[in-house]
């Protein structure tokens, strides 16, 4: 048996009163989700391990079958092996976005939705006045770059930017962590804050006077007008997931996002480029569910990444995020199902978000998401329509972390 993982970024919510007391996922029409939860199985899964904020590099690790505690090492690893850096043994990597401040507020993480040209311009620029021995920045997608400090700590307190919206930014500078260790070799967790604090500073500076904010000011447009590194840390030590996993020996990511493509690459996963996929609801759809039903062609496991509804999320756009979920039961659900259930040898459907992002809160929540399960000849349970709700009397019930891909990969 072959399996797929079907996974909408922050696609679960809360009950939202404009939708009448419905959470997004039930108030839209989704006809070939509520098909794998009316003919599969459903149950609800933690994504997300006691003391770890509810982040998407967390949850998708965990859903993935990797115990946090031993692999988890922060988004800056992931997204650094995604962009194609390889990182020596004294290297911090931090995700790097570049955000949008005004009225000294975050008024929002992804930089008026930065193009990615636009971003490596911008990285090239800081680069050109901030890089050195010690400190390189490095070009990524849209907003999302990379900041490495040689000989840095990971022992530091950062804020993820889209957790803070309409927030004072001050407040949120980077902090060593309490009792912070001492490692030789490395700064000290002090040291390190304090040169990420005025890497900050001075990119606002640069960047405020560049032409590319000077133009987006002068038309009313948000600029994209300072660095925010964060969830840092050192190279991961991760199992693939054909030693984990007997049932894989060959394995596909397809996602338009750094951190996921840094997961599988250390997952031993092959990372598949799709044209015009964006992180945004206007990515390729088509694109990516004809790339997944290529790759199940070949290999026994696909992870299929969509991260547009997580988006919508965090910009807390109610009418986009009920698009996006249309958009994934009917150009990413609905065609990969019509394909795979008329194959002789059967596919293993898997669906679910990594997190909820409501979008009346614009920011992740550590709450347990709703699955489905379908193959060919699986015994069907009480479920009629998938979300959060009904997914709560599913046979599987409630699954913890590695549980979910346990369970996944001893269907065969």
């Amino acid at each position: 048996m072959k399996h797929i993982i079907l996974l909408a970024d922050g696609m679960a919510d809360h009950p939202v009163e404009r939708l009448g007391g419905l959470t997004p996922l039930q108030y839209a029409k989704k006809p070939y989700m509520d098909l794998l939860a009316r003919e599969g199985r459903c149950g609800r899964l933690v994504t997300v391990p006691q003391g770890y904020m509810p982040g998407s590099e967390v949850a998708n690790t965990a859903i993935l079958g990797y115990d946090l505690d031993t692999v988890y090492e922060g988004r800056g690893p992931l997204e650094a092996a995604s962009i194609g850096y390889e990182m020596r043994a004294d290297d911090l990597a931090l995700r790097c976005n570049i955000i949008t401040l005004a009225d000294g507020r975050i008024v929002t993480h992804n930089g008026g939705n930065l193009q990615t040209a636009d971003g490596r311009m911008l990285v090239d620029y800081l680069n050109e006045h901030l890089a050195d021995d010690r400190v390189r920045f490095i070009g990524g997608i849209q907003y999302r770059h990379l900041l490495v400090i040689r000989g840095g700590s990971k022992h530091i307190e950062c804020a993820p930017p889209h957790d803070h919206p309409n927030e004072e930014w001050r407040p949120l500078l980077v902090q060593p962590e309490p009792d912070a260790p001492v490692e030789p070799g490395r700064m000290s967790a002090a040291e390190t804050a304090a040169l990420i604090n005025d890497l900050i500073l001075r990119s606002q500076a640069l960047l405020e006077k560049h032409p590319y904010n000077v133009e987006r000011k002068a038309k009313g447009q948000r600029m994209a007008n300072s660095i925010w590194p964060w969830s840092g840390g050192y190279r991961p030590q991760m199992q693939t997931l054909s030693a984990l996993y007997p049932a894989i020996n060959s394995g596909s990511v397809i996602s338009a996002v750094d951190l996921i493509r840094g997961i599988g690459h250390y997952a031993g996963l092959d990372i598949i480029e799709v044209e015009g996929a964006t992180g945004l609801a206007d990515t390729n759809y088509e694109g990516k569910a004809q790339a997944a039903i290529d790759a199940l062609r070949s290999q026994d496991f696909v992870f299929l990444h969509v991260e547009a509804s997580d988006a919508a999320g965090h910009d807390g756009d109610l009418e986009l995020k009920l698009r996006t979920v249309q958009y994934f039961d009917q150009r990413i659900v609905r065609p990969i199902y019509e394909e795979v259930s008329k194959w002789e040898e059967p596919v293993c459907i898997a669906l679910l978000p990594d997190h909820p992002t409501p979008v009346e809160i614009r920011t992740h929540v550590n709450e347990p998401v709703p699955f489905a399960i379908w193959h060919p000849g699986i015994e069907a349970d009480e479920v009629k329509k998938y979300d959060e709700k009904s997914a709560i009397t599913g046979s599987y019930g409630m699954l913890r972390l590695h549980e979910f891909m346990n369970t996944l990969m001893n269907i065969n």
